[in-house]
């Protein structure tokens, strides 16, 4: 079964940015190192707070459409819920830097998960 992942991911002012992925490793190797055009290259967006798992791709882009919806403060919330310390979750991830696996999967993390449609 494919995963599919929703993540927050932020900067050192803690400006926020929430996507939807299939590939959570290459998405987030991206936007640290620059490779997509955009807000995330703009505003330096290179640090993963947050992520949930999703078993289906309408649930994760369904929870997306949810987040980004929220007032800024129940996303923060939502991140010191499960990262108080607002730790960079994939600073271990590309100890080579050549890039991510083309697995998928989060380095067998798994912050929240939301597998399967009700």
């Amino acid at each position: 079964m494919k995963t599919y992942y929703v993540y927050i991911m932020t900067n050192r002012t803690r400006t926020l940015y929430t996507g939807v992925t299939s590939n959570l490793e290459r998405r987030v190797f991206q936007h640290k190192h620059k490779l997509l055009p955009g807000f995330t290259r703009e505003y330096h967006i290179d640090r993963l707070v947050y992520f949930e798992s999703f078993g289906d791709v309408r649930d994760a882009i369904g929870r997306e459409k949810q987040i980004k919806g929220w007032l800024r403060a129940k996303k923060v919330a939502l991140i010191v819920a499960a990262n108080p310390a607002w730790r960079d979750i994939a600073q271990d991830w590309y100890g080579n830097e050549k890039g991510p696996s083309s697995r998928g999967s989060a380095s067998g993390l798994r912050m929240t998960s939301k597998l399967g449609r009700a």
